[in-house]
């Protein structure tokens, strides 16, 4: 029996064919003259014509009717049953099963095509000649006049797909092997692109990538897994180079000594201005990026095995570059090469000024004028100043301590710093609510009145008494001086003199407002610079009843007395310690 009018030989079907177009085993294409559900085109498929098979023998007494949801293929020999149910399938709208009927076609007395079950597909064997005539609008005109005459067997060519199987013995078809090749756009580095001698052994009939690629011989291969070793080996190369320098630099570091240059220097000077307060690390910080010592650790090292290096206090030091930090800390600590101004507790304002010509490299009285000049520019407090009579403004303010100085630097640069450091000590003291406590006008007598204890006190011990003979002395009503302080040191201030021996003559003849044996009450402002120690005895004096005192010793020791006849005792022992 033949397939549905198929000649001897395998044939393309005929377009008139009542199931030309339908899909072979499935047996659930449209015909040809049906509209298809899923795009409105009919489906043909001329090289898949419908079959059933019945072991040996076409199945003719089968048939699809419409309504009917699945197909019974029924196989005598080995009774095999395939049923097949399409669903309907909702998104929203129904759709109408669609039912093929296939038309019962009787072949009697012809030779049937036989099913090799060795798996060589169909015989093709005689098949028996079906009286279709000749169709002039047949698309394939390479045919007889007539379907069936003897054609080529295209099952049995070479390039032919194999003919169909029963479903019974159908395989699933093979995933196709895909051969990526990212090629040289897609980032394939040699190294992953196959360049060992195993691809020669490969049994991929096709040759492989290299064939496709056009690559060269195993030479080609064997000449890039060299490189790709090389690359390798730079990389592990590298990454050991690496782990081995950071676990020098690492043990350097935690077990090593500091990097440290050796000797005393080069000829070349610098200046390092140290800030106060600054510690070992931060000296040897700005040590470092001067270019004096090579390491913050050899500096704090050489400073802490020095016995004086603790002593090392802020300033302007002039040091070598490329010194030992051990040579860096003994210069620090010699005089010499500290280009600092240093403000002792008591110091006159004329001689910091003098100081600070010589250390900038300035002509004398250079910074005198400027402290004139600018004297409101430096941050002096508003209380500051609070008198016409005043000789330096800045008197007072230019507080005790070490202030770098160095040459190109500027004098107000220096002085602003003295003030600064004077205006932040006494802002922690509430001096307006202290001197409303001590009977003083003004904060700025309260620096006064220090200014005295400074100049006058020789011992801390002496300093309490000296501010409370001040205080009793400024009493008006006390009985012993009405109001006069009488003291030296204010007419030296006004003289620029420190003279201890000044005759009563000069004194009473000068009526400057500094001469306190003229003038009653305090001097228009302070006569020097007061330490700590004077400015904490003038706010918490003793209450003693002292009015007097002398140096009887003319230098360090001073007496104290309470009354005038005590005081002229003193005096007597002050003239014969003196020879006078």
């Amino acid at each position: 029996m033949t397939e549905y009018g198929r000649g001897e030989g395998s044939e393309p079907w005929h377009p008139e064919d009542p199931l030309y177009g339908n899909g072979g085993w499935e047996g659930q294409q449209a015909d040809a003259g049906q509209q298809s559900p899923y795009g409105g085109q009919p489906q043909h498929y001329p090289q898949q014509p419908q079959q059933q098979y019945d072991n040996g023998g076409w199945d003719d007494g089968r048939q699809a009717a419409y309504g009917q949801a699945q197909q019974q293929y029924q196989q005598h020999d080995g009774q095999y049953d395939q049923h097949q149910q399409y669903g309907q399938q909702q998104y929203g709208q129904q759709y109408d099963q669609q039912h093929q009927q296939y038309d019962q076609q009787s072949y009697q007395g012809q030779p049937q095509q036989s099913y090799d079950e060795n798996g060589n597909g169909w015989a093709t064997g005689t098949q028996a000649q079906v009286p279709y005539p000749a169709d002039p609008s047949d698309p394939y005109g390479q045919q007889a006049a007539v379907y069936g005459a003897g054609q080529q067997d295209y099952y049995g060519s070479p390039d032919a797909y194999p003919p169909p199987e029963p479903p019974g013995r159908r395989r699933a078809e093979p995933e196709p092997q895909i051969d990526w090749d990212p090629g040289p756009d897609q980032g394939e580095h040699a190294f992953f692109a196959g360049d060992d001698d195993s691809e020669d052994d490969s049994d991929d009939p096709k040759g492989g990538r290299g064939d496709r690629r056009g690559r060269g011989d195993k030479g080609g291969k064997k000449r890039r897994s060299g490189c790709a070793c090389l690359v390798v080996l730079l990389v592990f190369g590298g990454g050991t180079a690496g782990v081995a320098y950071f676990g020098y630099q690492y043990y350097q570091n935690r077990f090593g000594a500091a990097p440290d240059y050796a000797g005393d220097g080069t000829s070349q000077m610098v200046t390092v201005q140290v800030p106060k307060g600054a510690g070992g690390y931060a000296i040897g910080r700005l040590l470092k990026d001067a270019g004096v010592v090579k390491s913050v650790d050899a500096f704090v090292s050489a400073q802490e095995q020095n016995p004086k290096g603790k002593a090392i206090q802020a300033g302007a030091y002039l040091l070598k570059k490329e010194m030992s930090a051990e040579s860096a800390v003994v210069m620090m600590l010699d005089p010499k090469s500290q280009n600092n101004v240093q403000v002792i507790p008591g110091i006159r304002n004329i001689a910091v000024y003098k100081r600070i010509d010589e250390k900038l490299d300035l002509a004398s009285g250079t910074t005198k004028k400027t402290a004139e000049k600018k004297y409101k520019s430096l941050g002096l407090p508003s209380w500051a100043n609070d008198n016409d009579d005043i000789k330096d403004p800045l008197e007072g303010f230019l507080y005790p301590g070490t202030y770098p100085a160095a040459k190109g630097m500027k004098p107000e640069t220096v002085l602003k710093e003295m003030v600064t450091q004077a205006a932040e000590t006494y802002g922690k003291y509430d001096l307006e609510a202290k001197a409303k406590a001590l009977k003083l006008d003004s904060p700025l007598q309260v620096i006064t009145v220090a200014s005295l204890v400074e100049a006058e006190g020789k011992t801390e011990d002496d300093y309490r008494k000296m501010a409370e003979v001040v205080y009793n002395r400024l009493n008006l009503a006390n009985p012993e001086t009405y109001g006069l302080l009488q003291f030296d040191s204010t007419f030296n201030y006004l003289k620029n003199e420190s003279d201890i021996r000044i005759s009563e003559s000069e004194i009473k003849s000068n009526k400057d407002p500094y001469n306190t044996y003229t003038n009653k009450g305090l001097p228009p402002g302070p006569i020097d610079n007061p330490g700590d120690v004077a400015l904490k005895a003038a706010l918490n004096p003793t209450d003693d009843g002292w009015y007097y005192f002398v140096a009887t010793d003319g230098l360090k020791t001073t007496e104290f007395a309470k009354t005038h006849a005590e005081f002229l005792r003193l005096k007597d022992k002050f003239d014969a310690s003196t020879g006078s």
